[in-house]
């Protein structure tokens, strides 16, 4: 049975889990403005400085790799139409490089100032993680799931969560940080290059 957090609340990750899966949904509220909502899901693999150590460890739509296949993200969802998780990105915890010590999962409105749209329109959110009996299982047991359940007014971008190292184990912590500024907001707290 999978764990409920709360904002703030964090959880050490099973220590026989070395293939994880992490999957986001969302639903989007009535919205006239006239165009799609397309929410993407990203990794950011940040060293012991809370910073990229290169430009290629942010895993997105147009970067669906990371190094030695650690972290794969399995393609974007232009509609997040339909039940379950519109976006997922697997874990291989042997495969993390050593200069990596934390994974923020980060979800972003495309081009939400132009079309007008933020994170108040959304509804619904979550992220769950699940063990992964192998790398053919896209379904995986329920470890944990954290539900958005605050009200973020004109955010464009959201640190959903951390997965981190601390003492040799990985631990998630349920974060919820909203931003304004979309992805390029992101990416610059994050010592990425826009």
């Amino acid at each position: 049975m999978a764990i409920n957090l709360q904002k703030g609340q964090g959880v050490t990750l099973d220590n026989s889990m070395q293939l994880a899966l992490v999957g986001l949904g969302w639903d989007t509220n009535r919205y006239d403005g006239g165009s799609d909502f397309d929410l993407d899901a990203s990794a950011f693999l940040l060293g012991e400085n809370g910073k990229l150590n290169r430009d290629e460890d942010f895993i997105f739509y147009n970067n669906l790799n990371s190094r030695n296949d650690a972290v794969v993200h399995t393609g974007d969802n232009l509609t997040g139409d339909g039940d379950g998780d519109d976006e997922v990105i697997f874990v291989d915890f042997s495969k993390i490089p050593s200069d990596v010590k934390k994974i923020a999962i980060v979800v972003t409105i495309h081009d939400a100032e132009a079309r007008r749209q933020n994170f108040g329109q959304v509804s619904n959110a979550y992220i769950r993680i699940a063990k992964r009996s192998d790398e053919f299982d896209e379904v995986g047991e329920p470890v944990l799931k954290f539900d958005l359940e605050e009200e973020f007014s004109i955010e464009t971008a959201l640190v959903v969560a951390e997965i981190y190292q601390k003492d040799g184990e990985w631990k998630f912590n349920a974060v919820a940080a909203g931003y304004q500024g979309g992805l390029e907001a992101i990416i610059r707290s994050f010592g990425g290059n826009v």
